[in-house]
């Protein structure tokens, strides 16, 4: 029952004219002192966010209410670095589910896509089936392949861009200089250059979302004399594809990772090209992934027809149907990574004869290239065509170490230089690195320090000593089975809570606890101990002590339980304007609740004042058993 009788239209509609008038004369009232402070306080101040609360020897200034409804939707400012898979969806997300944010995301390149579009080498591609790499909420029906070229991904990319408007915030080809946390304002001041013109200006916000990625920072060989070539040198993400003719050419390889088993067999095919394929790493090459789930969906091979793009785009139904396959057969292969199962066990057998029949006609090619490790302690590469061009007659196969570079070309420790036209370094990124740019947090701590000794995190999205500092793909966040995007939808959601957190309760700082910091270390350690990842091999997983900081420790599925619901205890927070309270006091941690209004009740809303019979909001439970319903059974309830 209502405190409040129902009242006649007429004067309803008089106190609806008389609201604007009140609320200016209630915020007049309030005027100086809208923090709270009043009688005797000299520090005014002007947030709102007010102290109040003793702890029992320091008494507090009287409490004042804080002018705004519950909502509160105070202006805040977000700079997000980065336009590919993970800058894009912040720029979905963001603007969606918040208020009065203003929000910036700057691109070193000059389009969306990140590392897509970087990598444009012969052959580049996505490595897991293209319809588990998009977001879940914008399908493509137009992939031409299992594994899609990357310029089709990096148009999918420019699309849903542009589709949401993610362009109206973003500033392509500025590249950030610096990222300085000041802790008396709460904010960011990044210094970002336009390359274009050459001029350098700063930025400042109340967040920092890093969304680079984790495949952006080249990592060159380190070999003695790489820069005395004095042929054209190339490495796999900074192509040289507009004035370099491979035609004819003796071409070196340096590398056997996922850019080099897709480089080397488009290569291979070029008219008159000699390849010196440098390999001294061991890998497992696997079938192509869900190879035996496509046979069964009729795909014939790894193409995908026009009719079936057709068919794809005609019937959303079977569309669907489709993903969902291709998503549970990923989800169900978890257990392949963990050391010693049934799966883990099967697949080795399987993935070794697979490589000792492709390699038939050259076995001493397999007895070189067969690891002892595990398959998945290094990256998983399908490479279709990989193992068969390494058996052509103009590819030589090269297990030597390489010694140096030289002028002429590279010479390996047995003495013989190998004269080559071009050398292409396919030897990929430093990952779960520091950015290549100074990013300095609370009391001068440069990331880079921070992490000098190991790159740590917490749930890969924040690190401590870093305020209001937060990352997409931060280390521990790559997948070891299942979708990535997955993971970049689930930390953009979490982010965007956190932002809503320190906006609605008026929180200057958030920072993740140095402990919880140290807890999930721990934890990742404990899990990785018993997978393939920590197998004895080279792998971009790992660190220079051999610490997984490159993968999440768990399934795809575990990381998206994980990321769903913020702890918030794990976190410390400083509150706006408690700086010039007497030692002691807090502020009120409830003046968030406002002046007793909701922002529907006021102008310029004044609509949906009954938003909760709205059908999208309500919530149906079911009949005779609630605890029956099917939302809760497939995911449980969580706040």
């Amino acid at each position: 029952m209502s405190a409040v009788p129902s009242l006649p239209e007429a004067i309803i509609i008089n106190e609806k004219r008389d609201s604007i008038h009140d609320e200016a004369d209630f915020k007049g009232q309030l005027k100086g002192f809208t923090n709270g402070h009043i009688n005797g306080k000299t520090n005014v101040h002007t947030n709102g966010y007010t102290n109040g609360y003793t702890n029992g020897y320091s008494h507090a200034p009287e409490f004042q209410l804080y002018d705004e409804p519950v909502e509160n939707h105070r202006k805040m400012r977000v700079i997000v670095i980065g336009a590919g898979y993970s800058g894009i969806y912040c720029g979905i997300r963001i603007p969606e589910r918040l208020k009065n944010v203003d929000l910036v995301i700057y691109e070193k390149n000059a389009g969306f896509g990140g590392t897509w579009y970087e990598n444009r080498y012969p052959g580049a591609a996505c490595d897991i089936p293209s319809h588990s790499y998009q977001y879940s909420f914008e399908p493509n029906h137009n992939w031409s392949s299992l594994y899609s070229p990357s310029h089709e991904i990096r148009g999918y990319l420019d699309h849903v861009a542009r589709k949401y408007s993610v362009d109206r915030f973003t500033k392509l080809s500025h590249q950030i200089r610096e990222c300085r946390y000041d802790e008396r304002e709460g904010k960011w001041h990044v210094k970002v250059e336009n390359l274009t013109t050459g001029d350098v200006f700063e930025d400042s916000a109340d967040v920092l979302i890093s969304a680079r990625g984790n495949l952006n920072d080249i990592a060159w060989p380190e070999i003695e004399g790489l820069r005395t070539f004095k042929g054209e040198i190339m490495h796999s993400a900074r192509w040289n594809q507009e004035s370099f003719d491979f035609k004819n050419k003796q071409i070196g390889i340096i590398g056997s990772g996922s850019s080099a088993i897709q480089i080397i067999p488009k290569l291979q095919q070029v008219d008159g090209s000699q390849l010196s394929c440098f390999i001294r790493s061991k890998t497992w090459i696997s079938p192509p992934f869900q190879k035996e789930m496509w046979d069964k969906l009729g795909m014939t091979d790894l193409t995908i027809n026009d009719g079936q793009k057709a068919k794809f785009a005609a019937d959303p139904d079977y569309y669907a149907k489709f993903r969902l396959a291709i998503e549970e057969d990923s989800n169900s292969i978890h257990a392949v990574t963990l050391r010693g199962t049934h799966m883990q066990r099967s697949a080795q057998v399987a993935f070794e004869e697979t490589m000792r029949t492709r390699l038939a006609s050259k076995p001493a090619i397999f007895d070189a290239i067969l690891p002892s490790f595990s398959p998945g302690c290094r990256r998983l590469t399908p490479g279709p065509g990989f193992l068969e061009a390494l058996t052509e007659p103009n590819v030589d196969f090269i297990r030597t170490p390489i010694s140096k570079i030289e002028e002429k070309g590279v010479r390996t420790n047995d003495g013989r230089l190998h004269e080559i036209d071009v050398l292409v370094c396919a030897t990929g990124f430093h990952t779960s690195s520091p950015p290549p740019f100074p990013v300095i947090g609370r009391d001068g701590i440069k990331i880079v320090d921070h992490w000098s000794k190991r790159a740590t995190s917490y749930l890969s999205l924040a690190t401590d000593n870093f305020p209001n500092h937060f990352m997409m793909l931060g280390p521990n966040s790559a997948i070891g089975s299942g979708s990535l995007t997955m993971m970049i939808e689930s930390t953009g959601d979490y982010i965007t809570k956190c932002i809503r957190k320190l906006q609605k309760e008026n929180i200057k700082s958030m920072s993740i606890q140095p402990a919880r910091v140290r807890d999930f270390s721990a934890y990742a350690d404990a899990y990785f101990a018993r997978t393939v990842f920590t197998d004895d091999c080279k792998s971009w997983y790992r660190n220079r002590d051999n610490k997984i900081t490159g993968l999440w420790p768990g399934s795809t599925l575990h990381c998206i339980e994980a990321l769903r619901s913020p702890r918030w205890e794990d976190y410390t927070y400083e509150y706006l304007d408690e700086e010039g309270l007497e030692k002691g006091v807090e502020c009120n941690r409830m003046a968030w609740l406002g002046n007793g209004w909701s922002a529907k009740q006021l102008p310029p809303e004044e609509r949906d004042l009954a938003w909760y019979l709205y059908p999208q909001f309500v919530d149906h439970p079911v009949a005779p058993r609630p605890e029956e319903r099917d939302m809760y059974r497939v995911r449980p309830f969580a706040s």
